[in-house]
């Protein structure tokens, strides 16, 4: 059974193609780039390990350099599930850890490898704000269709509440300040 809330020491997050040549085109960019760089940011702070993903570098080009540089690595991929191109290597066993996941295009690619992380057995959050498409109704389709196939729809702040625990925590006010930028 999948646990209902998220973990930092056993979460790894997935940043997928947040690419510059792509990004102008997402409806609400700037806010799904700023909601994903805070995402990132507290993830590093807790000790969560980061990935992204880059859909057909050559023809697209990099993510753009505000979430690279938060990336442990990144994995160009030719097919829009990240999966088929080697991000499951990346990932510990299924049960053994949590996967959340934003990125772009929510209908796509962030869509197709949700459900090819959810096929291979893993507990998937999918972070709604911090994820984008060209048009407001593939986004909410695509919300719709992974919450079908078990994927959790959570916001930047519920994962990064859930990740914290605690007032106390050592990280509260780094992540609070980086919350507040």
């Amino acid at each position: 059974m999948q646990t209902l809330t998220l973990n930092a020491a056993r979460s790894h997050l997935v940043l997928v193609d947040y690419q510059a040549r792509l990004m102008p085109h997402i409806h609400e960019g700037p806010s799904v780039l700023a909601m994903a760089d805070r995402l990132a940011r507290a993830a590093r702070a807790l000790g969560v390990s980061v990935v992204g993903t880059e859909q057909n570098p050559q023809g697209l080009g990099p993510n753009v350099s505000q979430l690279r540089q938060h990336c442990a690595s990144t994995l160009p991929k030719m097919h829009f599930d990240a999966c088929k191109d080697g991000l499951l290597a990346w990932l510990p066993a299924p049960g053994q850890g949590q996967v959340v996941l934003a990125g772009c295009e929510a209908h796509v690619c962030l869509l197709q490898t949700a459900l090819g992380l959810r096929s291979a057995g893993h507990a998937v959050w999918l972070v709604a704000d911090a994820s984008g498409s060209r048009t407001v109704r593939n986004h909410a389709l695509a919300m719709e269709r992974a919450r079908a196939a078990g994927v959790v729809i959570v916001s930047m702040e519920m994962v990064v509440f859930e990740w914290l625990e605690s007032c106390q925590a050592p990280q509260f006010k780094q992540v609070l300040g980086i919350l507040k930028d």
